[in-house]
């Protein structure tokens, strides 16, 4: 039984409770099952067409690309921006998959500049630029330079994620079909199949609010609740970042100077 509910009202002690105790909540024998019927399901699914998935370095993408390996699926894309922590981004080159290719959106600090109302998204609708703008984006590219039938995502109902009306897999109006296979996983069988297959997890999962805000670029961090609570996140995992921003963001120079002071 689920002890999970969404993404976005789920705290990150609640993520680390259930991690905790993932072996007398999820069986290995339902995780093995669960996944068996998933990489049979994808292999029908992909049958005849060219595809590949996308590869985020978050938890769900990690057990997205064991699962599209096994149904012998060995190309993916990993979207970026140049946002990212320094140190996830180090992360996401020791451990991304063999025959993942990096797709940089090209944001930076001159591009936030000019968009400072997209700091620290509070709403949904603040919040997508960053995905149109980075995951999304980045995927159109790479579909269009590989002529893809078919990408497979990682996108599941538990985030609160569209995977399709009815089903899990669309196209959208610009031809491209994704697919999402785990799209009825629970958040469960995530840290288990995780769990039971002793898969690496990226350092963002140890940080502060680690489950809630996963692999957004540093700026795009979700939910602080203010532009102040932002910096403090930013600052806690990374202050060098903060520093290094503070001469161009003046919300940036006012918390370091409540820091010092």
């Amino acid at each position: 039984m689920s002890t999970l509910g969404k993404k976005q009202r789920i705290k990150n002690e609640s993520w680390l409770e259930t991690l905790a105790n993932i072996e007398t909540l999820m069986p290995e024998a339902e995780v093995k099952k669960l996944a068996a019927a998933t990489i049979k399901e994808i292999k029908a699914t992909i049958k005849g067409k060219k595809a590949a998935y996308g590869w985020s370095g978050g938890k769900d993408s990690i057990v997205l690309d064991k699962l599209c390996e096994a149904a012998g699926i060995n190309n993916s894309l990993l979207g970026i921006c140049n946002l990212e922590y320094p140190a996830f981004m180090k992360w996401l080159e020791e451990n991304k998959p063999e025959n993942c290719e990096i797709v940089n959106t090209g944001q930076d600090l001159e591009w936030l500049l000019k968009r400072l109302n997209l700091l620290f998204p509070q709403d949904a609708k603040t919040a997508a630029p960053w995905f149109n703008g980075v995951q999304l984006a980045a995927q159109a590219r790479y579909c269009k330079n590989q002529k893809l039938d078919i990408l497979v995502l990682g996108r599941r109902l538990a985030d609160g994620n569209f995977v399709g009306k009815g089903t899990n897999i669309y196209t959208n109006n610009d031809g491209i079909t994704r697919y999402n296979p785990i799209s009825d996983w629970k958040h469960e069988h995530i840290l288990a199949y995780i769990h039971y297959n002793q898969l690496p997890l990226p350092p963002i999962y140890a940080w502060v609010n680690g489950y809630l805000c996963g692999t957004h670029p540093w700026p795009a961090r979700q939910w602080t609740g203010s532009i102040e609570n932002g910096w403090s996140e930013v600052y806690s995992i990374d202050p060098e970042i903060v520093k290094s921003v503070a001469d161009r963001i003046e919300s940036a120079r006012l918390f370091l100077e409540g820091v010092a002071g």
